[in-house]
């Protein structure tokens, strides 16, 4: 792609970079409110057993039913399946303060095998975690963000200093934010449970995003320094947009398809912890891509001809 041709006028198409963005927003935030998040039992307690299955299918649903009419406890139930056999497991989890005992664990073991006769059910890990734990977790994992865009900050401001340091680190934080609600509306549109996947989600976003933004700027101040403090932030905005674009595209659509293929392979074979971090991820690089591109950068512009016009008001009254 020749960069040189490319004149595209971000900033001039901004407020329909920021519609698409702001309906993506609402969407997703409108569909978490109605379905609702599904934490797991690392946020909110509860417990989990999981058992290996051998002989033959089973169904979540089936499964689900009997430990309800069982137990009397809500659950949810997931099936995977071994790449290198036929093996499959069934994850059975109590979300709360349902914690299981060992005869409960063999109640449950015991009608499974009793329902699929033909099957046959090895315990292979079960555990609990209170609730108290549980919101203490979450509680770390959001001082543990809140730590993380403390420190972006710091760095970002002082490495593009030159340009504009603070409000290149604030609108970069803003696109990750961005990056992160879009993975979160996915999680509960797709029901998946928000678990430590989650957050290694989240921690992958954030590294990918950040570094695309980061480029973008560096070419900024590079522009700034050939074109001289005549030309407008407009202008070099632009001109670094379209001569990062060709960049931000490949590397974005390169990482989307290797992890499609990974997407592909785990729901051939039913690997739902890796299906939960695929999916999310591809929605994540599609944000990030595009937040990168028109969303960080153009607000970065907007702050700066709002500071540059301030300074021109209070030179003239001055005057």
């Amino acid at each position: 792609m020749n960069e040189k041709s490319l004149q595209i006028d971000f900033y001039g198409k901004r407020k329909l970079f920021f519609a698409i963005s702001i309906a993506l927003i609402a969407i997703g935030i409108l569909c978490s409110i109605i379905m609702g998040p599904k934490l797991d039992i690392q946020f909110v307690g509860g417990a989990m057993i999981r058992y290996s299955v051998e002989g033959g299918e089973v169904s979540p649903e089936t499964v689900q039913d009997i430990v309800k009419d069982q137990l009397g406890k809500d659950c949810s139930v997931t099936v995977s399946e071994g790449i290198h056999s036929n093996a499959k497991s069934v994850t059975i989890s109590f979300a709360g303060n349902q914690s299981l005992t060992p005869e409960e664990q063999s109640q449950v073991a015991t009608v499974l095998t009793e329902t699929y006769d033909q099957l046959s059910f090895e315990l292979l890990e079960s555990n609990s975690v209170d609730a108290t734990m549980g919101a203490r977790f979450f509680q770390k994992c959001l001082v543990c963000f809140g730590i993380t865009a403390v420190l972006m900050l710091a760095y970002i401001t002082l490495r593009f200093r030159k340009i504009g340091g603070f409000s290149a680190g604030v609108t970069a934080i803003i696109a990750l934010l961005h990056d992160v609600v879009i993975a979160f509306c996915v999680f509960v549109i797709f029901g998946l449970s928000v678990n430590d996947i989650f957050i290694g989600v989240v921690l992958t976003i954030l590294g990918y995003s950040l570094n695309s933004t980061i480029v973008i700027y560096d070419r900024v101040r590079e522009n700034r320094r050939k074109l001289g403090p005549k030309a407008s932030y407009v202008e070099v905005m632009n001109l670094s947009l379209n001569q990062t674009l060709g960049r931000t595209l490949l590397t974005s659509a390169t990482t989307f398809l290797a992890i499609l293929v990974v997407l592909v392979v785990a729901m051939a074979f039913q690997i739902s912890s890796v299906v939960s971090f695929a999916l999310p991820m591809m929605a994540g690089v599609l944000a990030g891509c595009f937040s990168s591109q028109c969303i960080a950068p153009n607000i970065f512009t907007w702050w700066q001809l709002r500071k540059r016009a301030g300074q021109e008001d209070a030179a003239e009254n001055k005057g």
